[in-house]
């Protein structure tokens, strides 16, 4: 029980963080149509700008801000140099100028940093652990990881459904060409949604450093996840993104935990372990076909 307790909060704080990247690339897409491989670098550039302020300074409370605000401002200027003159193109190449700039990003930080992963220490003030149960202690850090997510996702969601520019936001998700019509500078507000989902990238980035190592091509490796949790969650839809993020975090840590002892009561060690290993990769993918095949427009529908 304790186990399934400690799994449990594993894929809550996956999903928490798949939720930051997936809910920013459902707004992209969703609202201005523009499939953005380059997402993850972003992530990417936010972790390696936590890193780097917390070196030199020794302070996590500066490198926080300083990767979430470096990721944002990288975001608007991509949106500003590249993007907005791919709105009006067709996906593939909106694929192909966004693959170039991954490219682009992976190239600049062996530049500047070199290839060696980085690692940074998480606060010493979240350092510890913190007894949840008889006999279960977790992680105070990736507590605040899951708290600092939940309170985005509750702050996004008030921001698309209480507020004047989340009425813009939805409105131009649905039909752009109106809000046009009407007087808003479509321009200027997809500039915004776009560094909004860069900065979301960037807070995922800065949050998941501390724990895993920054390196290089490191926003690749979580992309293809986030891309399944906005297509199970459903294009455009913040909800969606959040639902989905949570499944597949709990589908994924679930499975690396307990397959592997399943199959071991039916087959030896190592080919238990072989075997669990890739079922446990595609279970993500197999669940995603699931969705897709029962709910094409995603669980939360599009724009849900």
């Amino acid at each position: 029980m304790i186990l399934l307790i400690e799994q449990i909060l594993n894929g809550l704080q996956l999903g928490v963080t798949l939720f930051l990247l997936a809910s920013g690339l459902t707004l992209i897409f969703g609202i201005m149509g523009v499939i953005n491989l380059a997402h993850g670098s972003l992530y990417m550039v936010g972790a390696y700008a936590m890193a780097f302020v917390a070196m030199k300074t020794g302070s996590f409370a500066l490198a926080f801000p300083a990767g979430v605000i470096a990721a944002g401002v990288v975001g608007i200027g991509v949106e500003y140099l590249v993007v907005r003159h791919l709105y009006a193109r067709d996906h593939l190449d909106q694929v192909l100028a966004t693959f170039g700039l991954i490219l682009f990003f992976n190239q600049a930080i062996i530049l500047v940093f070199g290839r060696q992963p980085v690692f940074v220490q998480i606060p010493e003030s979240l350092s510890g652990s913190v007894q949840l149960l008889p006999g279960l202690k977790y992680s105070l850090y990736r507590l605040v990881m899951i708290g600092v997510g939940l309170a985005s996702a509750v702050g996004l969601y008030w921001l698309i459904t209480k507020t004047r520019l989340g009425m813009l936001i939805r409105a131009g998700a649905s039909n752009r060409d109106m809000v046009r019509a009407l007087g808003v500078k479509i321009g200027g507000l997809f500039t915004l949604v776009f560094g909004v989902g860069a900065m979301l990238a960037g807070l995922a980035g800065v949050m998941a450093g501390p724990i895993l190592s920054v390196q290089v091509g490191m926003g690749e490796q979580v992309l293809i996840l986030t891309f399944v949790v906005v297509v199970i969650g459903g294009v455009g839809s913040v909800r969606g993104a959040f639902l989905g993020a949570l499944t597949v975090g709990m589908v994924d840590t679930m499975l690396r935990a307990f397959l592997p002892g399943m199959l071991r009561e039916m087959m030896t060690g190592p080919s238990a372990d072989a075997m669990s290993a890739g079922l446990s990769a595609m279970g993500v993918y197999v669940l995603m076909a699931i969705v897709l095949l029962v709910r094409p427009h995603g669980s939360a529908g599009a724009h849900g």
